[in-house]
């Protein structure tokens, strides 16, 4: 089974970027769809970004600011958060399924410790 490990997250104003990586160990990387969910208190944890093989796949509150990519010499996949909002807020998890990607937390096997990123106005 893969590991995944977040790293990334901080504290930052409205407007900035950031980049979160997952680094995978233990399976072949690519036999896995990657996920970012995320999840802030009292609401439940919800779907930011998937991709498997070549597709990609983001909510509808993201699109257009956020950007999931992978490189597989490295076996880590990427979020680009650009125009960040404070309701972007919240502990950002990667998650992995095998096959094809889903966008339901449920149907992910593996789970990384999340990385907080919080958006100041």
């Amino acid at each position: 089974q893969v590991q995944l490990v977040e790293s990334g997250g901080g504290l930052v104003q409205a407007g900035d970027s950031l980049r979160l990586s997952c680094a995978a160990s233990g399976r072949t990387f690519s036999d896995y769809a990657m996920g970012w969910f995320r999840q802030s208190p009292g609401k439940e944890r919800e779907f930011v970004a998937a991709w498997s093989d070549t597709y990609t796949r983001y909510a509808d509150s993201v699109k257009g600011r956020f950007t999931i990519s992978r490189d597989i010499a490295k076996s880590t996949v990427y979020l680009q958060m650009n125009s960040l909002k404070p309701e972007d807020t919240a502990v950002y998890y990667c998650a992995a399924r095998p096959g094809y990607y889903r966008v339901s937390a449920g149907q992910y096997d593996v789970w990384g410790q999340g990385t907080q990123v919080t958006v100041s106005a």
